[in-house]
């Protein structure tokens, strides 16, 4: 998947859930909020499959459980 399209998916999860979304650069990699959840992603152009179902998966307090099938 994308790198792009990963961060495009969430920020309107969050826009849809009305949560706040904001992006941190960093040094390697990029800090991306969700309401309270924090986390970070690396700068790679594509990111693996395995790897961004976890990432998403880190937002699931914020955004609901499996909010990213949807």
């Amino acid at each position: 998947m994308k790198r792009t399209a990963v961060l495009k998916k969430l920020k309107q999860a969050a826009k849809a859930a009305g949560k706040d979304f904001s992006l941190t650069e960093l040094t390697n990699h990029t800090g991306v909020t969700v309401g309270q959840t924090r986390s970070t992603l690396g700068r790679h152009r594509e990111i693996d499959d395995v790897t961004a179902r976890k990432f998403f998966d880190q937002y699931a307090k914020e955004l609901g459980k499996g909010w990213w099938r949807k």
